[in-house]
């Protein structure tokens, strides 16, 4: 018997075996991950500045350095990350200011 013919022994075929395995493994999650940002970018696409409460449009209004995301409609504000803690700074740096201007926004939107 040549050395051409050799047959593979069963920790070679278990290696291979590994090897495809994993092969498929890798090109799933790559294809999880690209259907993710695609489901992603198409759900910001249908939702993007829309209130999470009633689904009218959000506006943008500036406090200071924070934008605030407004709902006219039902009244909602929304903060992005990190805002909450801009407008605390803030508060120290301004004696009270910021927290002052806030107050006077939910009184303009629960006024008349």
């Amino acid at each position: 018997m040549s050395e051409l013919e050799h047959k593979p022994s069963r920790e070679e075929d278990d290696w291979f075996a590994r090897e495809d395995i994993e092969k498929k493994r890798a090109l799933a999650f790559k294809q999880q991950k690209t259907t993710a940002v695609q489901e992603r970018e198409a759900l910001q696409k249908l939702h993007h500045m829309k209130c999470p409460n009633c689904g009218m449009d959000l506006h943008t209004v500036q406090n200071g350095k924070v934008a605030m995301e407004t709902c006219f409609h039902c009244k909602g504000i929304f903060l992005k990350a990190g805002a909450l803690a801009e407008l605390a700074d803030e508060e120290k740096h301004s004696a009270g200011t910021a927290m002052k201007s806030i107050l006077n926004l939910f009184k303009r939107e629960l006024g008349p």
